[in-house]
């Protein structure tokens, strides 16, 4: 079994010392394998993430996916922002996938890839962060057809699973999303992967929070400034291709987490997920 938590850590947004101080402490709870994390920014001489893998004896890869100048994108200084796996033992390889965009550079995306041990051997772990607005479904949709391309290359019947994670920003009736579950055509194709929250849990409905699934919740006090953004909403997922025939890629755990508070503060403006995924026959 592997388990993996995706948490959009919401860059170096204050308070940061005390939002590291609960990411430390619920990832330590966890005892994840993996922790893939999106909106990854410098800190000290390095990144948040490897504050994070630092402090959990983990191993940290960052790449960066965007910068941008002073000024723009209504940024004071000038800065950078990216994704990072965190590993207990370090990865065999990295791969990074420049993700097609609608947008300026200063907004681009990113697939970050991984090619970790576990106990049935290696396989392939991959997080992104695809494009925010509510009106970049555009982005989105050509951001997970060439995710599924890149994915493909590796997805033979006798291929180990892959897990794909990360803030998606879409909702599961979003096309971008029903594409990944197989549920619709994009760019003339069709691919499936199984949600592991899906595979054990109900879809959210209106006036549930993160027990029922919610990531970007109204409950979580970090959300308040991006209330245009629509609040209450399934928005991080984990994906695992399809199931083997000798179980391996069968979801056994997912759940929300990391809502824990500290004087209303949590951890990040979003609730993690943590999947269980067996990955032995």
């Amino acid at each position: 079994m592997i388990r993996i938590v995706t948490l959009n850590f919401w860059g170096c947004e204050a308070p940061l010392e005390r939002r590291l101080e609960l990411a430390i402490r619920q990832l330590r709870a966890l005892a994840p394998d993996v922790v893939c994390m999106q909106e990854v920014k410098p800190h000290g001489d390095a990144t948040t993430a490897h504050a994070i893998a630092g402090a959990l004896g983990m191993h940290a890869h960052y790449e960066r996916a965007c910068a941008w100048t002073a000024g723009e994108r209504g940024m004071a200084h000038a800065g950078e922002e990216g994704l990072a796996i965190l590993t207990r033992a370090p990865a065999h390889a990295y791969e990074l996938l420049r993700l097609p965009t609608h947008h300026a550079l200063d907004d681009a995306r990113i697939l970050l890839s991984a090619h970790v041990e576990t106990s049935g051997g290696p396989i392939w772990i991959h997080t992104t962060h695809l494009n925010y607005r509510l009106d970049d479904g555009l982005s989105r949709e050509a951001q997970v057809l060439a995710i599924d391309a890149k994915l493909r290359e590796r997805r033979g019947n006798t291929d180990p699973p892959q897990l794909l994670c990360g803030d998606f920003n879409a909702t599961p009736d979003s096309d971008e999303i029903r594409f990944l579950r197989g549920l619709t055509t994009l760019g003339g194709r069709r691919t499936h992967f199984q949600d592991a929250w899906l595979r054990l849990h109900r879809e959210p409905e209106p006036g549930d929070g993160p027990e029922q699934g919610i990531t970007w919740s109204s409950e979580n006090e970090l959300t308040r400034p991006l209330r245009s953004l629509d609040i209450d909403r399934r928005i991080d997922y984990v994906f695992v291709t399809s199931r083997k025939k000798d179980g391996r890629g069968t979801v056994l755990r997912s759940e929300v987490v990391l809502v824990e508070r500290d004087d209303g503060v949590c951890a990040s403006d979003h609730y993690g997920v943590l999947a269980d995924v067996q990955v032995t026959t």
